[in-house]
């Protein structure tokens, strides 16, 4: 990124702009109703990481609440890159969006003709250095994740006003991060990463029908702990499993991997990154750095990888 480029640029409309000059009607039901989907995706080493294994997450999203992707996913594909080349920094992180479209007021989605699809990249920070380095501290939210059938998790929508509260619980409580829970009181994930524990020499993570987001940074972390001879498994959690665990970390896009210190004032293993973290954050920085699990946005595309064995 040279040193006139703005900080966060957006495709928006065909053409690439600051993001600030980026403007959508007020009468978009993504603005009035959290009415559509999003993905958060990273540039490590001036490739997309994992660019298929997200759109292929934003096309399952879209076709979950019967919204139609403008030029399908080759169009949002092509958008991708075509807002990674304008923005030129070899590490970013990328939004895509689509939303309903314009329609009238009221819920109906019905009166909405023609979706949008929006891209943002700029560079994002969740946690200070320093936290990233020594661990951050969790808080149980108060509020409780919502069930499959009220709306399903593994959807990336818009609305996204229950992880919104729960981390403003967090930090009006002064701790970093929330954990949500799901209706039985099982872990679901955080405000915007997923969970990992350590038991037994175990990984474990919940499953998405305990309502975690199936997330590209958690699949690619089961496939390296797969590789490194870690025993890894989904399985339902609670907080028991996470006082008595180890090991605690979170992994989301955004985030990284992200060791945990403390839940609830309480201390968690010896209250510091554990081997077994560091071992899977150095494999996962090798593998953000990798030609085969990226698509470089200059010259010749290299389709992300096959999926490996989790």
């Amino acid at each position: 990124m040279s040193a006139d480029t703005p900080r966060s640029l957006c495709w928006i409309d065909g053409r690439v702009v600051p993001s600030d000059e980026a403007r959508i009607p007020v009468v978009d039901h993504g603005l009035l109703y959290g009415d559509g989907i999003f993905e958060g995706i990273r540039v490590f080493s001036s490739r997309v990481f994992r660019l298929d294994r997200h759109l292929a997450r934003f096309a399952a999203g879209a076709r979950a609440i019967g919204l139609s992707i403008p030029g399908g996913v080759s169009a949002a594909r092509e958008i991708v890159l075509e807002t990674a080349r304008a923005y030129a920094s070899p590490e970013a992180y990328i939004r895509l969006l689509a939303t309903r479209g314009e329609g009238e007021l009221g819920v109906d989605p019905t009166t909405c003709r023609t979706p949008r699809l929006l891209c943002l990249i700029g560079s994002v920070r969740l946690y200070p250095e320093a936290k990233l380095r020594s661990g951050i501290d969790l808080v149980t939210a108060s509020v409780r994740r919502p069930p499959p059938d009220v709306l399903d998790p593994r959807i990336k929508s818009l609305n996204y006003l229950n992880n919104v509260l729960a981390k403003l619980e967090a930090r009006r409580r002064g701790a970093d991060e929330a954990l949500l829970l799901n209706a039985a009181g099982a872990v679901a994930e955080a405000s915007v990463a997923n969970v990992f524990a350590l038991r037994d020499g175990a990984l474990l993570t919940p499953p998405g029908s305990d309502g975690a987001l199936e997330g590209i940074t958690r699949g690619t972390v089961l496939e390296l702990a797969s590789e490194l001879g870690i025993p890894a498994h989904e399985r339902t959690l609670g907080r028991f499993d996470l006082f008595s665990a180890d090991e605690v970390f979170l992994t989301g896009t955004g985030a990284g991997l992200v060791p945990v210190r403390g839940l609830d004032a309480e201390v968690i293993g010896s209250g510091a990154p554990g081997p077994v973290f560091e071992k899977l954050r150095n494999a996962f920085a090798a593998a953000a750095a990798a030609p085969d699990l990226g698509v470089p946005f200059a010259g010749p595309e290299t389709p992300d990888a096959a999926p490996r064995n989790p």
